[in-house]
């Protein structure tokens, strides 16, 4: 596909104070939630303040109930929805809230390290950058998802990735190894001007492309990943989820910005 108009790069990015929003959508995370907020909430990087904001949908697995045992911990925003509406509806709820002058999206399911997050913030303190990648190929392998004893499952999402990546990069005419990673970090000014609208996973299609389109070309930055498989929770659908993909990138690649 071809672009249907030239994107051209954002404006140099401005000075900004070090505060940091940390959105942290959850549901039914029972195994791994307790671990990873009270990772979240440790995590300490200087000279920046971090407020954590997370959406909880009302997990069935008694996820809440863990969750609401942080409240009143002085960095937290606590979002308790009252019905699961995908990930994508959570992280809006939460981008509603978030008064950083830096987004990171971080899943509570430890697939995702945080010893990352100086790396990954680091060209956005020094101004040089707006929009940043955690690319989950910083292993040096093109495998990112390696299932223990789900091995055709792995091997599929693995293709599917790959493929999904050449229409991304084909259609916004940039070159990314792993655009669909979670960690997604950018100025919170980045969104001024968008209307975010999807609810599940397609939501990372939709926040990628209309953050390119604004003129905001990320770079990638290697990361630690450990994958999770369909027997630990891993929430995507394997057939519902890639038309809603589809559709997020016919749509929010040629329509109005």
């Amino acid at each position: 596909m071809i672009p249907a108009h030239p994107i051209r790069p954002a404006a140099p990015a401005a000075p900004f104070t070090r505060r940091l929003s940390v959105i942290v959508p959850v549901f039914n995370e029972i195994a791994t939630v307790r671990p990873a907020l009270d990772a979240i909430f440790a995590k300490e990087i200087a000279d920046w303040e971090i407020e954590i904001i997370v959406i909880e949908s009302n997990s069935t697995d008694g996820t809440r109930e863990i969750v609401r045992g942080y409240e009143g911990h002085p960095r937290l925003k606590l979002l308790l929805e009252d019905a699961p509406r995908g990930k994508g509806h959570a992280v809006r709820a939460g981008l509603a809230q978030a008064t950083g002058d830096v987004i990171l999206i971080q899943d509570a399911d430890l697939e995702y390290d945080l010893a990352d997050y100086e790396e990954l913030l680091a060209p956005l303190a020094s101004g040089r950058q707006t929009f940043v990648l955690g690319s989950r190929h910083g292993q040096g392998g093109l495998a990112i998802r390696k299932f223990a004893g789900q091995p055709i499952r792995g091997l599929i999402l693995n293709v599917a990735h790959w493929g999904f990546t050449l229409l991304i990069d084909a259609s916004l005419g940039i070159v990314l190894r792993d655009p669909f990673t979670m960690y997604k970090v950018f100025r919170r000014d980045c969104l001024e001007g968008l209307t975010l609208e999807c609810d599940r996973f397609d939501f990372d299609w939709e926040l990628l492309i209309k953050l390119i389109r604004k003129g905001h070309r990320p770079i990638e930055i290697p990361i630690s990943y450990r994958s999770r498989s369909f027997k630990e929770g891993k929430k995507i659908r394997m057939f519902r989820d890639p038309l809603t993909w589809i559709r997020a990138l016919v749509k929010y690649r040629f329509s109005k910005l």
